[in-house]
């Protein structure tokens, strides 16, 4: 599944960065995490992320995160290694006024070949949703300030 959604998000880079390295709070803005923790004492490039993932607001899986690009306040890309293989990434650009485009790509596989490959066509739609949910919530997480 290859998935985008962008926003403009009113506050600098360096303010949304911050909110978005903060690993454990971000399941405060991402509907479909229940929790996130960091493995270790990295927490940059190379950093190891456990993800709890909900679906449909049940927890159902724990996927690793291992973090292959860092670079603030721009490029924040991850590798997903788990039961959802693939990337995501996240990149800030400054925009007029103070402002950031938020762009959030994500290109994700399930295993069971085409059976997975179905599940996410069925729930890509749910997918993008949590997507733009998660981007309202982080703009009003970042724009409160």
């Amino acid at each position: 599944m290859n998935l985008r959604v962008t926003r403009t998000l009113r506050a600098p880079p360096s303010r949304v960065w911050d909110v978005l390295a903060d690993w454990e709070r971000q399941a405060e803005w991402m509907p479909d995490v229940a929790w996130m923790r960091v493995v270790g004492s990295e927490r940059t490039l190379g950093a190891r992320v456990l993800a709890r993932t909900q679906v449909l607001g049940v927890p159902v899986t724990t996927d690793v995160l291992e973090v292959l690009v860092w670079d603030p306040p721009r490029v924040l890309r991850v590798a997903h290694r788990g039961f959802v293989s693939g990337w995501g990434e996240w990149r800030l650009e400054e925009g007029a006024g103070g402002t950031t485009r938020f762009v959030w790509d994500e290109q994700l596989r399930l295993p069971f070949g085409i059976a997975g490959e179905f599940a996410l066509w069925v729930y890509g739609p749910v997918q993008r949703a949590m997507a733009r949910r998660s981007l309202r919530n982080l703009a009003a997480r970042v724009e409160a300030h």
